[in-house]
């Protein structure tokens, strides 16, 4: 384990720098064994454990508050899965496929294969939600498939990000694995850079910019963007348990989740007795909330500020704003960004909370007559990175999964699709591109070699695909052109 402190390179130049290291290094180590991918996993993981309660303490620094044990369970916890997960599995990733080829080939002694190489270093661009778990989740691939890795960290979570580039400097060599940190001229310099691959996690409209700095250097990408994931609760759901189960979600992190359930689709009668058992479940999860060590603020002034201006446009509109507040504390004199939970009832399209991602504790009601509406007002929008439905009509579930796109679904609970690393991460569309988590991840970060192997025997000249051409390649194209 290298135990000299590298410090983060500040400069474009730098930067080009460090990766040329990088890459120097992964050319001359292939083929990158096993146990090399292995001890890499390992370290990330000892990195983590070791130091959970400074990783706890430097998230709820840069919020103004969140809960230790919700960094323990949504950061820490959630990147030794990932980790753990590629160490048991990579061999079995590592191993090379026999593929079928067309006849006669297979017959007459040539083989066909497709290996899984590592591509080289990954540039990977983090967000300050869950700043170690979409570091180090997407590490858990990048180290399985065998590459070196850049991180930038994001600037909105300053501590987190200098100590995870610290204890990075204390785990890895710089040529393993190396975090940049600074603000956006420097993220922008990072998405500049010629990697073998690069993963970004964030927004939209950031994401088009990243783009377009990858084109220049025909970057391939895995875009984890979000979106406005919608949820559905049927006439046949278990109001009392959707409306538990979705006001967690929603609560959690307080709503800063991509897969956060953005806005809900209720069946027009039931909307009443959804409202009251959301304000039900939000007052039991939380029945205070400023002092409450479990609830976490809104991220900064910014973001606070944002939210309240979607609530004072969805007022302005003509939206009723139910403001669960069960300790009735005055959120005005606060030293932190804490927000309650909002539902917004009354919704209409021209308001930005049903255009706009929310990212925070507000959650708009949207009423519909059957579920074909539902359905057509969620095709009627961008592809969200998640959906959520809630009923026991097995038609309608089959209905809801067969007629809309996105990027993954849970049903009768929300986000919990992204928490088995069997199952592949990703959006469609505007909410993202590629896939990554367990053997997807493996996969999107390694390259998938074809090798084909010829015989002996001149299998062209058999089949009379050489010149001169003869009965033999007549009779091979009647054979073939059918």
């Amino acid at each position: 384990m290298a135990t000299k402190k590298k410090e983060a390179p500040a400069s474009a130049q730098d930067m080009k720098a460090l990766l040329e290291k990088q890459r120097a290094a992964f050319q001359a180590e292939l083929p990158v064994s096993a146990a090399a991918r292995k001890d890499r996993l390992q370290r990330a993981k000892t990195l983590l454990l070791d130091n959970r309660d400074a990783l706890a303490r430097a998230v709820s620094d840069d919020f103004g508050h969140r809960s230790t044990e919700q960094t323990l369970l949504t950061d820490i916890m959630a990147s030794v899965g990932p980790l753990n997960h590629g160490i048991k599995h990579l061999e079995g990733w590592m191993r090379s496929e026999k593929r079928k080829l067309d006849f006669p080939l297979g017959l007459l002694g040539a083989k066909a294969w497709v290996e899984y190489q590592p591509k080289g270093v990954i540039g990977v661009i983090a967000p300050w939600n869950f700043p170690v778990n979409l570091t180090f989740g997407p590490l858990a691939g990048v180290f399985a498939a065998g590459n070196r890795a850049m991180v930038k960290p994001s600037e909105f979570t300053p501590a987190t990000s200098e100590l995870m580039a610290s204890l990075a400097a204390k785990y890895f060599d710089e040529t393993e694995l190396a975090f940049v940190v600074g603000g956006p001229e420097v993220g922008q310099a990072f998405t500049e850079l010629p990697f073998d691959h690069m993963i970004f996690t964030g927004a939209t409209s950031i994401a088009k910019h990243v783009m377009r700095a990858a084109a220049e250097n025909l970057v391939p990408l895995t875009l984890e963007l979000g979106g406005k994931s919608p949820t559905i609760v049927s006439r046949s759901a278990d109001i009392a348990q959707a409306a538990d189960r979705i006001a967690t979600g929603k609560m959690m992190n307080a709503g800063q989740i991509c897969l956060a359930p953005d806005y809900m689709l209720v069946p027009e009668e039931k909307e009443g007795e959804i409202v009251e058992g959301l304000k039900a479940s939000a007052a039991r999860l939380y029945p205070t909330l400023l002092a409450n060590p479990d609830y976490t603020s809104v991220v900064n002034g910014r973001h606070r500020e944002r939210l309240e201006s979607y609530i004072a446009d969805a007022r302005e509109k003509g939206a009723e704003v139910i403001v669960v507040n069960p300790g009735n504390e005055d959120f005005s004199a606060q030293n932190t960004h804490k927000m309650p939970l909002h539902i917004v009832r009354k919704v209409t399209d021209d308001m930005k909370v049903m255009q706009d991602e929310i990212f925070g504790p507000v959650l708009p009601v949207k009423t519909y007559k059957n579920l074909t509406d539902a359905v057509d007002y969620v095709n009627g929008r961008d592809r969200p990175l998640g959906l959520y439905y809630f009923g026991e009509d097995a038609a309608e579930q089959r209905q809801v999964l067969d007629r809309t796109i996105s990027g993954g679904v849970t049903v009768n609970d929300v986000i919990m699709h992204i928490s088995s690393e069997d199952l592949p991460f990703g959006g469609v569309g505007p909410s993202g591109m590629g896939n990554y988590h367990g053997h997807d991840g493996f996969k999107a970060f390694s390259h998938i070699k074809a090798v084909y192997k010829q015989p002996k025997m001149d299998i062209a000249k058999l089949a009379g695909f050489k010149p001169p051409y003869n009965a033999t390649t007549l009779k091979t194209l009647k054979q073939r052109l059918k």
